[in-house]
């Protein structure tokens, strides 16, 4: 059994069970309720406190279904004849139009029980745009969690709670500008050519808590799994100050740190060609939509936890134009060394790329003069290609 509740996976039958027999009791990330949350104003009030409390303070569990005898949980009992699917969707939908900012990444399933009834497992993440309000029938309170349960926050610790959120994402700012710089100064963990760079971060909103470090020597076990962006003929792995880098020089590096970001960058796909300066737009788009996926899940298999920040920078990149199938005559080249592209927030690693990265493509089809990108059709759905 786990001794940090965050290390639980609470996913099936046996999980919930061994929640019982070792007697795991009600804690600052965890709580058990023996039937759900019904219609009635106090139920709901009662479950969006509970609900913002775990995403203001460290994340949890809500487990539905669970009977617990003075906060230990003492029998999985079960929700008794109840559509699983449509009950989610309901609290799912008290969730969003009762929560303000929305709290990214909440996850909700049922689990099926050989008793033919059901538990529901609600996940909060810990949030970074918290604090996160109540807003139902004008309740407009703040909650968070200590090892007693939930309770209401007061005026200091809801400043200190603001101020926290706007620190962690200004620190993710920070750190892209920092990393940039060190780029541009040749600072990087492995040789790259002289040409234009594309640099994809994925920055977790926990990255810069303290307690986020994670154990990448396990990605040394499969090399196959980190491949770097552009590589095809095959690259190397080693563990270095930052974490683990996998890397074919002088083409391509992908440095995963331990606090659970990633950067990629590209110094092959984007260079001139015969003297003329040109992306390559349906190669560059489809590198990146392939490599997303891949980072994604290196994230995963290291316990990162979503929402997540896809932010794509890229460099030496004044003069370049679109390359196109269809060229046509008013042209216009990018007009700055530098295109640091909006960040992109994803709540979950099921995402589609796609989608995903259409807003971003779209700004650098912006910046050669085009009114989106051209690979998306009017309806903003992938052309096939």
């Amino acid at each position: 059994m786990p001794q940090n509740i965050d290390q639980l996976k609470l996913e099936d039958e046996n999980d919930l069970q061994e929640l019982v027999d070792n007697q795991v009791p009600e804690s600052k990330t965890i709580d058990y309720k023996e039937s759900l949350t019904g219609n009635s104003d106090s139920e709901k009030k009662e479950f969006l406190a509970d609900v913002s409390s775990f995403a203001n303070a460290a994340g949890g569990y809500l487990v539905y279904g669970m009977r617990e005898n003075s906060g230990i949980a003492s029998e999985l009992c079960g929700l008794e004849s109840i559509d699983a699917d449509a009950e989610i969707r309901r609290l799912e939908n008290i969730i969003r139009d009762s929560i303000k900012p929305r709290i990214p990444g909440v996850s909700l399933w049922a689990i099926p029980l050989r008793t033919s009834r059901y538990t529901i497992i609600i996940h909060i993440p810990m949030s970074w745009v918290s604090p996160h309000m109540v807003t139902f029938k004008n309740d407009s309170k703040f909650y968070s969690r200590n090892s007693a349960g939930k309770y209401q926050l007061d005026v200091s610790e809801l400043r200190a709670a603001f101020v926290l959120s706007e620190t962690t994402i200004e620190r993710i700012r920070n750190f892209r500008i920092e990393r940039l710089s060190k780029i541009i100064a040749g600072e990087t963990p492995a040789l790259l050519n002289e040409t234009a760079k594309i640099i994809l971060h994925i920055i977790p909103f926990s990255a810069f808590n303290p307690a986020a470090r994670f154990d990448v020597s396990l990605l040394a076990n499969d090399l196959g799994k980190l491949q770097p962006m552009s590589a095809r003929g095959g690259w190397n792995g080693r563990h270095n100050f930052d974490g683990y880098l996998s890397f074919s020089n002088p083409l391509t590096y992908l440095q995963v740190f331990r606090n659970g970001i990633i950067e990629a960058v590209d110094a092959l796909t984007i260079r001139p060609d015969g003297g003329r300066l040109t992306i390559p737009s349906l190669l560059f788009e489809t590198e990146l939509l392939d490599s997303l996926p891949r980072f994604l899940s290196i994230q995963r298999q290291l316990g990162v936890e979503p929402p997540l920040f896809i932010i794509l920078s890229l460099l030496g990149i004044s003069g370049y134009t679109m390359s196109v199938n269809t060229p046509r005559l008013d042209t216009y080249p990018i007009d700055r060394d530098a295109l640091i592209l909006p960040e992109i927030i994803v709540e979950n690693f099921e995402c589609n790329p796609s989608e995903v990265m259409k807003p971003i493509f779209d700004a650098i089809w912006n910046a050669a003069g085009w009114p989106r990108s051209m690979n998306y059709d009017e309806n903003g759905d992938r052309i096939r290609q």
